[in-house]
C-alpha cells in the first residue's frame, strides 16, 4: 500500500489525476491521459516520458511487440513500470 501511495504521488507530479484508491484505476486514468496526449500534444507526452526516464528504445520495442494493444496502454504500462523501478531504487538506498 505504501508503494502505491508513492506511485500515486509521483504520477500526480506529471498528471492531474484525482486521488485513486487502486492501481487498476490509476492505470486506466493514465491510459486515458496518454491517449489524449498522443492525439493532442505529443511533445508534452515525450517530455513527460523523457523526464520520467522511460527508455526510448525499450518503449519502441514494447510498442512493436504489443502492436495488438492500443499505444496508450503500452506507454502507460512502461511509465508505471519505470516509476515503480524508481520507487524500489529509492527504498533500496534509503535504508
Amino acid at each position: 500500500m505504501e508503494d502505491f501511495k508513492s506511485l500515486s504521488l509521483i504520477v500526480g507530479k506529471d498528471f492531474e489525476i484525482d486521488d485513486v484508491l487502486y492501481e487498476t484505476l490509476l492505470r486506466a486514468r493514465l491510459v486515458e491521459a496518454f491517449a489524449y496526449l498522443l492525439d493532442h500534444n505529443i511533445s508534452k507526452m515525450m517530455n513527460i516520458l523523457y523526464r520520467t526516464d522511460v527508455n526510448e528504445e525499450k518503449l519502441k520495442a514494447l510498442l512493436i511487440s504489443n502492436s495488438s494493444l492500443p499505444s496508450a496502454e503500452v506507454i502507460a504500462d512502461a511509465y508505471i513500470s519505470r516509476q515503480k523501478e524508481k520507487i524500489e531504487t529509492r527504498k533500496k538506498y534509503s535504508r
